[in-house]
């Protein structure tokens, strides 16, 4: 098997996973079932993981990692600190649903707990990148003095709980723009 071949496979593997996870949770879930949809054989799906475990926080890590990247790229040229908030909330609202199914794979039978180190230092990263946005806004004169560090994580607890619902009830998500503007009119200084 040449690279390229293995790292098609491996990303094949991971998309007929989340499908299959989304649909019948951990536990509803076996590597025959993934290998099957992967059009892989058994053996072959546990050379690229080593359990079952092994496949579900590398598929959570991939996701975790890819949104943070996006959210990198997005940032990057953005100098106006309020159009920085409404990049990042419209990002993660719109991944969510475009990646409803990893929220439902990772809300199942595992529960909060799995993949904890892995989720942790992703909210770290991210409450830390809304901080300097913060930071810059209030530097900027745009926003109000606030604690930055209790600040970002209201916000970034506020859009997880708002993506977290898609799991309870999909159509009940808000408008990106709505939240922005909600979340705007605190942080923005009055003239």
């Amino acid at each position: 098997m040449n690279k390229r071949s293995g790292i098609d496979s491996k990303k094949r593997i991971l998309t007929e996973a989340i499908k299959i996870f989304s649909e019948y949770g951990y536990k509803g879930t076996s590597m025959r079932m993934i290998a099957r949809k992967a059009h892989i054989s058994v053996g072959g799906l546990y050379l690229y993981f080593k359990s079952k475990d092994d496949l579900y926080l590398t598929l959570m890590k991939t996701r975790l990692d890819d949104l943070a990247v996006q959210t990198k790229k997005s940032l990057k040229d953005v100098k106006d600190p309020a159009e920085a908030i409404r990049i990042f909330i419209k990002l993660r609202l719109n991944y969510a649903r475009k990646h409803r199914e990893l929220i439902l794979a990772m809300g199942r039978d595992k529960g909060f707990g799995f993949g904890i180190d892995i989720k942790r230092k992703f909210f770290r990263q991210q409450r830390e990148v809304i901080e300097g946005i913060l930071k810059k806004g209030i530097a900027s004169g745009k926003f109000r003095k606030y604690n930055t560090k209790e600040v970002a994580k209201i916000i970034f607890s506020l859009v997880r709980g708002f993506i977290a619902s898609l799991v309870i009830e999909p159509d009940a998500l808000f408008s990106p723009e709505e939240c922005c503007d909600l979340i705007l009119m605190g942080l923005l200084k009055k003239d």
